[in-house]
């Protein structure tokens, strides 16, 4: 297949970028590189720098490309920034998939396999999450995805259009090569993995006061080639499809407290911790049941203990500094 995946050069685009390729699929990246000039693009993929806001260039390239699909990733992802920015939130995830989605139309594409975000729960009433969960965010990030979500919904209704849309949860490890890299870096794992390796004095916890057996937020954490592989999935069973919602996660969660101790493991280093208050907008509890998903298209994470994803993560940020 022929697939244009919208922030390829980026984490999780660019590793689906780099295992449709090496599937034998061919991949065109569309990335305006705001937040990933220091990832490559994957070799073998046709790029294309541009914006989502540029409507003429999203059909120019839909045009000449004749994709079987779209894989969309673009977009802004911090929480704490949604709070201070809602507004650039909703420009760049909400209405620039609304650009993307009527470019497709235009140029007489239909299929599209979403990047969404278990942020679009909220505080659950129960744990672990499941797809018919009350949709209730707390921070205008999951908001935007969540408008996204319904939109596609409407689309589907009006225009047959197909999609999957995958809500996951918190996303770390690399695969041979590649890796974690943001611009500039907020996730919590590479955060303290440049603790590991001196580049930063400490590790900041947000908040230690939550109903939680160490007062510290849990989340679920998926390796970023099982959230990949999820993706090849659901673009696959979008041949017979038309629309689809999976959570995407491990089923298990950790605190912030336990993701620490397992850093100090994996690598041996002391990692010293600076206690902060809560962020607004971070829920203290996201775990997912990825049950759907696991019966529906048989997928099945190959990373299921901490450790193990770190372990990649840390083997990947070393060399990246050697």
């Amino acid at each position: 297949m022929k697939i244009l995946v919208t922030g390829g050069a980026g984490f999780i685009g660019g590793t689906v970028s780099r295992l449709l390729l090496a599937a034998g699929h061919s991949a065109t990246v569309f990335d305006n590189l705001s937040h990933s000039n220091r990832l490559p693009v994957a070799k073998g993929a046709e790029f294309v720098e541009g914006d989502l806001a540029d409507r003429a260039l999203l059909e120019n390239t839909l045009e000449a490309g004749r994709f079987d699909a779209v894989m969309h990733f673009a977009g802004r992802i911090e929480v704490a920034e949604s709070m201070k920015r809602p507004e650039i939130y909703f420009r760049n995830n909400t209405a620039a998939t609304l650009s993307l989605v009527e470019a497709m139309l235009a140029a007489g594409h239909d299929r599209m396999v979403f990047s969404s975000t278990a942020a679009c729960y909220g505080e659950p009433e129960t744990t672990p999450i499941l797809e018919d969960t009350n949709l209730k965010p707390t921070n205008p990030y999951g908001e935007s995805k969540l408008l996204v979500e319904q939109m596609l919904g409407w689309m589907n209704v009006s225009h047959g259009f197909q999609y999957a849309s995958l809500r996951y949860f918190n996303v770390a490890g690399a695969i041979e090569g590649y890796g974690e890299a943001h611009e500039p870096e907020s996730h919590l794992i590479p955060l303290i993995l440049d603790v590991a390796l001196g580049r930063r004095a400490s590790i900041k916890i947000f908040g230690h006061d939550y109903p939680t057996k160490d007062g510290t937020c849990v989340r679920d954490y998926v390796h970023v080639r099982d959230l990949a592989e999820a993706h090849m999935l659901a673009l696959g069973a979008l041949k017979e499809k038309i629309r689809l919602i999976y959570n995407i996660g491990n089923g298990q969660g950790f605190t912030v407290l336990e993701v620490i101790d397992s850093v100090r493991r994996v690598t041996g280093r002391p990692i010293l911790v600076e206690e902060c208050g809560r962020r607004a907008g971070d829920p203290a509890a996201l775990v997912a049941s990825s049950e759907k998903i696991r019966l529906e298209l048989g997928w099945e994470p190959q990373f299921a203990e901490l450790d193990k994803i770190i372990a990649s993560a840390w083997n990947w940020h070393q060399r990246r500094y050697s």
